[in-house]
């Protein structure tokens, strides 16, 4: 299968993050919507990719933003604690992927 509306949704969370172009409210919600081992992963991947980009600061301030509503924050410690994502962290390197292949792999493994 290809999951093709599932790898939308997840570029939509990605995108939301790293182009700033939804408010802290709107980010906030979406999230609550998302799978916590996809928005854990999301958000390892988004500080990986980010560390020392010119872009970092206000990537890591919509991270924060997102992790102030309650409900994101826990998503995002349950999800360190799934089994997708110490499988994704002992077979691939954040830094090494781009957003497409990202995508594609995490929702892939999600999915089946």
């Amino acid at each position: 299968m290809s999951f093709e509306i599932e790898k939308r949704e997840a570029a939509h969370l990605v995108a939301v993050v790293e182009n700033g172009s939804h408010s802290p409210q709107q980010i906030r919600l979406a999230y609550e919507d998302a799978d916590p081992a996809l928005i854990y992963l999301i958000f390892a991947w988004l500080r990986a990719r980010y560390r020392g980009h010119s872009a970092a600061e206000g990537v890591y301030g919509r991270i924060v933003a997102a992790c102030a509503s309650a409900a994101v924050a826990r998503m995002v410690k349950v999800g360190e604690k799934d089994a997708v994502v110490s499988w994704f962290e002992e077979t691939y390197d954040y830094r090494a992927l781009e957003r497409d292949e990202f995508i594609a792999v995490v929702v892939e493994k999600l999915e089946s």
